[in-house]
């Protein structure tokens, strides 16, 4: 028998976390419910308030450091919102110290590219005037590491917001999906490659451009801020992760991997039960602070 490549505490979670989880073809409805499910109750306020940044909604963490982050989150841009990300942004901010804002872009399929990365762009631009002349970083993971990465060459190009760095947690930044990660772990580690090629036909539909909606596939990727990219080595995305760390260091773009062997697609959801978890989250959060004070 081929041991299994995950934890025993990230199989138990992985595990927990797939029991149920709709298929692709039980359609958006079905996988937002399943992305909700399980919340409970949110803990109170402690900082945490509800705005627009210009249109967009927006819960803006304050914290202590002169650092602002600007956080899309993940779900395949169809599932998850404020909420599901509520406790990953409260963590980053009480870590890091950073103020964290965190976005709640159109979704699709309702709302296709580029309405999820505009709705991006438009918070970084909202928080750089909220917040002169303090660093900022954009950050996300899965679907929103894939907004993160593609806002930041739109701030290079168009002569800013500057920012400080880019946080990309186990991003979607190639839509071909033909890593040998894709086919090694397609199934059995809650995110599936048929799921992420689902969650593409949604955010694109028949007529967006898949290479212009990959940020792996950028053409030219220097000039970017210095970069964290937080992998989990038992991940369909995990060599689109590699290979853009490749790309942007070869491009003179200062460029960090953490690699958590033994973790899967979203084992950040598993603060405070899975060690890996807490130890990646205090990892990206000194890296924050190194910003800062270098």
């Amino acid at each position: 028998m081929t041991p299994d490549p995950l934890t025993p505490a990230a199989r138990a979670l992985c595990d927990a976390m797939s029991a149920g989880f709709p298929r692709p073809e039980d359609g958006a409805a079905a996988l937002r419910a399943a992305a909700r499910a399980h919340l409970g109750e949110l803990p109170p306020g402690a900082g945490a308030v509800d705005t627009y940044a210009k249109d967009v909604p927006v819960r803006v963490y304050e914290g202590e450091a002169d650092l602002v982050v600007v956080f899309a989150h993940g779900g395949g841009w169809v599932l998850c919102d404020l909420d599901t990300h509520d406790r990953l942004c409260r963590a980053l901010a009480a870590r890091s110290g950073a103020t964290v804002v965190s976005v709640d872009y159109r979704r699709a399929p309702e709302h296709r590219f580029p309405a999820a990365e505009d709705d991006v762009y438009a918070a970084l631009e909202w928080a750089a005037a909220r917040h002169p002349g303090r660093p900022l970083v954009l950050a996300g993971d899965s679907s929103g590491g894939n907004l993160a990465a593609a806002c930041a060459p739109r701030a290079r190009d168009r002569g800013g917001p500057a920012l400080a760095g880019q946080l990309l947690l186990y991003p979607v930044l190639d839509h071909r999906l033909d890593g040998g990660s894709a086919a090694t772990y397609a199934e059995g580690f809650f995110h599936t490659t048929a799921h992420m090629r689902w969650y593409w036909q949604q955010y694109l539909g028949p007529d967006g451009d898949p290479g212009a909606a990959s940020p792996g596939l950028a053409t030219d990727v220097s000039g970017l801020p210095p970069t964290l990219i937080v992998l989990a080595d038992c991940d369909p995305l995990r060599d689109e992760g590699l290979a853009y760390a490749r790309r942007l260091s070869s491009s003179g773009v200062p460029t960090h991997v953490q690699l958590h062997t033994g973790m899967f697609h979203g084992f950040l959801g598993g603060l405070g039960v899975l060690p890996e978890a807490d130890r990646a989250l205090d990892a990206a959060a000194a890296w924050l602070r190194s910003l800062v004070c270098p």
